[in-house]
This record gives structure tokens, sequence and C-alpha cells, in this order.
């Protein structure tokens, strides 16, 4: 029973109390203050108007133990002394009861406390970049521009290289499989082979610029979802300005950096150049003056991010992580997810070619969200999108929309939540990383669609993921989103799943003292190996983020759903 629902009861039980034991009193009282009211002439003491509140139950508004001690000691004296068998049960029943939950808000505060200390520790650890600082590159002429390594529908990816941004010593920045000797042609690297490639560590993305004109001001006040990302310094003072202090719709949220969220390291707009492949792969969004033919404008917006290997969609063509690897791989989704929640931002567009992928120091995959295009990130918004007409936009990849918002109609006053529709996608995403087919992806009739599935139409996960997993796939595809746990639930979940251990993931989840134990000793555990202060290994980052954002009533609500989904397994299991 969580301390809300009893306290609840516990008032409950004593209005009931207040009623059984004084009504008549009260009207005892009532009768002789109308009685003295009839009397002829003027009374010998002016009696002052007063609350019925007996004094004994005036502590109540002090303390629930000072209220817990009275009704026990009175339970007690009318137990050896006079009243009724019922009035001496509900006093001594009523005593105790307060008394337990005294107690239970004590540990909880205690275990508050433990949480906020732990967070305030860890989150003064700042996630660092690979690569180390500069103050130049605002000019496209900086760069050293290599082969392309990306297309979407709005932009060209091409891999870069700057004298003054190298990577940190020791850091795998890229596992690019770069051509040797400056020629054109590339040999097979073969399947994900892991090299420390250095000669490119940045990607420039080229924005395609069709209608927003060819002004540094139209083509920021267009594209400014994409600096959602952007660091502090990515942006020029002057265009900064123009970029972030607009009219609505002009100056979307900034997130802080994280380790599963891309960094855009500058922002800047320049003239569109003639790029390799640019004629052969994009050639009608190049302006005239490169292609006759062409519908695009002279400038555009040039976005400088870390260079990464892989998409999530190209690591999983040729490679299933294990057990523990994809379980992880979902966690650093989520954390990435509830990271820009948090900072009042919906990507709105999750699928796995908009995740990119490198490997750690051991090889574990790390995963970044990338693509901000289609996010919702109005200040005057958050994750709530007013959707009054048909205008409005839901996003995009209309196969991985949560099922609110894929079956939202537009109306007066219709607002579409987003505060959990990304933790959706991360479910559907999940299907992927585990070897399966995409179930909102497919075709015939084993497709699901997310307007109008059922639950139970959902696909088994391979026998091989962990049974935690699973359990967090099913419930993040929910339809009802009051029924599904919000990013930093779920987390929470793989959290304890991964390394709470099987002792602490049976635990009751009212029983909080235990967890703020395993918290201390596992904030220590982190500290000690260093990864408090930066670790490089995809473990160490989930272990920050997990302690960084410790939340009492989030880690109770994780813990229910273990225990509940732990029992229903059990339940179906045979003896």
């Amino acid at each position: 029973m969580s301390v809300k629902h009893a306290i609840s009861r516990g008032l409950q039980l004593g209005r009931s109390v207040l009623q059984l034991g004084f009504l008549k009193p009260a009207a005892r009282v009532a009768a002789k203050f109308r009685g003295e009211r009839l009397r002829v002439g003027p009374p010998a003491r002016t009696a002052q108007p007063q609350t019925f509140l007996p004094a004994r139950y005036r502590y109540y508004r002090v303390s629930l133990s000072g209220l817990a001690a009275q009704l026990q000691s009175n339970g007690f004296r009318r137990l050896l002394g006079a009243g009724s068998p019922r009035n001496r049960a509900v006093f001594l029943a009523f005593g105790l009861g307060l008394g337990l939950i005294e107690q239970q808000l004590e540990d909880d505060r205690r275990s508050t406390a433990t949480c906020q200390e732990i967070q305030a520790l860890f989150r003064k650890k700042k996630f660092q970049s690979p690569l180390k600082s500069f103050t130049s590159g605002y000019k496209l002429e900086d760069y050293i521009i290599g082969r392309q390594i990306g297309k979407g529908c709005n932009a060209a990816v091409y891999e870069a290289a700057a004298p003054f941004a190298v990577p940190r010593e020791g850091e795998k920045c890229s596992l690019v499989e770069l051509r040797s000797g400056g020629g054109d042609k590339q040999e097979d690297a073969g399947p994900l082979r892991c090299r420390s490639v250095t000669s490119y560590p940045l990607a420039v993305k080229m924005m395609w610029n069709i209608g927003a004109g060819s002004s540094s001001e139209a083509i920021l006040s267009s594209m400014c979802q994409e600096l959602v990302p952007a660091g502090s310094q990515a942006v020029k003072e002057e265009s900064a300005v123009v970029a972030l202090n607009g009219r609505f719709g002009w100056a979307p949220r900034r997130v802080s950096a994280h380790p599963n969220v891309i960094r855009v390291y500058r922002a800047f707009t320049a003239e569109v150049p003639l790029l390799p492949g640019a004629q052969e792969e994009y050639p009608d969004v190049l302006p005239t003056r490169l292609n006759p033919m062409g519908m695009g404008n002279n400038r555009t917006l040039f976005l400088v991010m870390k260079n990464y290997p892989y998409t999530l969609r190209q690591y999983l063509k040729v490679s299933v992580p294990s057990g523990r690897e994809g379980s992880m791989m979902v966690l650093q989704l989520l954390e990435g997810v509830d990271h820009l929640c948090k900072q009042g931002v919906a990507h709105r567009d999750l699928k796995s070619d908009n995740v990119l992928l490198e490997f750690d120091s051991g090889g574990c995959p790390r995963l970044v969200i990338t693509d901000f295009g289609c996010c919702l990130a109005e200040r005057d918004c958050g994750l709530q999108l007013p959707f009054t007409t048909r205008c409005v936009s839901r996003g995009g990849n209309a196969c991985l929309m949560a099922p609110e918002v894929a079956t939202a109609v537009p109306g007066p006053g219709m607002v579409i939540d987003y505060s959990k529709a990304d933790a959706w996608a991360v479910g559907a995403i999940s299907y992927e990383i585990f070897g399966q087919p995409n179930p909102f992806y497919s075709l015939g009739p084993d497709g699901l669609d997310s307007r109008r599935y059922q639950e139970k139409q959902l696909p088994p996960l391979p026998a091989s993921t962990p049974t935690d997993t699973q359990l967090v796939v099913r419930l993040l595809l929910r339809r009802n989103p009051s029924k599904r746990p919000s990013a930093r639930v779920a987390a929470n979940m793989l959290h304890l799943s991964l390394w709470g251990g099987r002792a602490l993931a049976y635990q009751d989840r009212a029983s909080m003292k235990k967890m703020a134990d395993w918290l201390l000793c596992q904030s220590a555990v982190v500290l000690l190996k260093g990864c408090g202060l930066g670790g490089s290994s995809v473990e160490a980052e989930l272990q920050k983020c997990f302690l960084a954002n410790l939340d009492l009533e989030d880690l109770r609500t994780a813990m229910g759903f273990l225990v509940f989904g732990r029992e229903q397994q059990r339940a179906v299991l045979p003896n």
C-alpha cells in the first residue's frame, strides 16, 4: 500500500471514528447552546463560537505520531475502563495504524534524502565530448570534406576533418573504414571490423533548402528544430540572437549533453557546394547555379557532429546482439528518451535509421539518438501539442506513431500528449534489436497497425531475450498511455534487472530501506571504479545515468512492475 493510499484510508477511518464516537456528545453540546440562547436576560458569560474538535484530535494538525500516541493511549484506557467494545477496538486499531504510517513515512523520508544526495553527487559529473574543444569552425572552408556516408529525405551527411578538432587520446572516435593514400576506391572492410580511425572524426550534415529562402535568418528560423541538440557555442552569437529569440516557432528548447543523444558542435549557413555524388544522389535539390533543373536555394544550413560508423539498422542487418547487450541497447534508448522528455522535447521520429552506433573500448555498442528535424521542442507547448486542425504535424514515420498520436482526431481543444510516445517507439524498435522483424513495419496478415492493434497480437520475443526485458517491451507497447510506464520507470526496471541482482528484484516494493542500502553500495562501486568521473564504457555511462536520476516514487513503481510481472510468470509456469 502506498503512503498516499494509507493516509487516505486513515483519514476515512478517522472520520468514521469521529462520527461514531462523538456524534451524540456534539448534539448535546449544540442543544445546550440553543437552550442558552432562549434564556431571558444577558448570559453570565459570553460564549465565543468554537470549531468542534476534541483536544486530543488537534494533535493531527501537528504530527501523525502525536495522534497515534494519543489514540493508542485512549484505546488502552478504554480497554481497562468504560466504553463500548467497538469504540475500544477502533481506537486501538486506528492508533496502531497511524503509528505504522508514521514509521513508513520516516523510512521514506530517509530513503528520499539518500536518493537526493546520490543524485546531486552524480549530476555534478558532466558528460564530456570525445573530441577536444575547439573555438573555430563556423565556416565550411574550415573543414576537409570526405565521402558521403548517409542520406535521408531532407539532408545528406559527409565525413569531415578539421585540424583544430582531433579526438581525445585513447578514445575511439570513428570506426568508418576510410580509403588509404587518398585513392578513390575503398577496400571492403568486411562485416563490422572494429578499427580506431581518426582521419575523419567529424560528420557534416548538409540540409536541403527548397523553400526557406537564402538568408541566414530565414534558414535558421525554418530549420530551428535541428538546433535542439546543439551545444552552447554551436551558433555564433550574432546568429544565435535571430534563431533563439524570435517569435513563436523560432525558439526551440535546447537539450543539455547526454551520452545517448547526438551533440551538434557547430551550426552555420553557407553556399551549397557541389559535393561528391551530388549530381547523382540529389540533383533536384541543388541550386540552379549547380543544376539548371534544380529547385534548391543558394544557401543552406550545415551541422557539424561526431562521425559514427553505423546506423542501428545497418548494424542489425549483420549482427544480432546477445541478450545482455540487447537489453543494454534498449536501456540506452530509454535513457536518451527520458533525457529529452525531462527537458520538454519529444523526438517524434524514432526509428533504427535515426539511431547511430559505435563501440566502446570493450566492444559494447553505444547508441545515440539523432535527426531532430521532426521533434516537438516549442517552449510554449512542452510535450502537449494543440491539435486543432489537420494542418498540424503529428511527426514523422507513421508506422511507429504511438496509438494516442495515430488515433488523434483534430478539433477544438484537442491536445496530443507526447510524454510517452517516444517510449512506445522504443518498445517497437526492441523487436529489431533482438533479431525479429518490427511488427509495425510488416505487411500482410502478420503486420500490426498502431491505430488498431490489440496487445495480445504482439508477437513473442526470442527465448534468448531476458525475461525482465520482455516484460518491459510488453509494458511499453500498451495501447493505453496511462497504463504504460514512462521512459524513466522502464529504464529503472532494466537497471534493477541488470545490476540489482535476484535478491533485490524480489524485494517487497514498499520496503525501501534495503533499496537505499543497495543504492549506496552501488554508488560507492561506481565511484571507486572511476565511472563517476566520466568513464568511457557503456556500462559506466548507464550506471551514472541511473544514479543521476534517482527518484523514490519512480523506483517504487519500477519495483512494483517487476514484482507483478514475475509473479504472473510464476503463475503461468507449470509446477
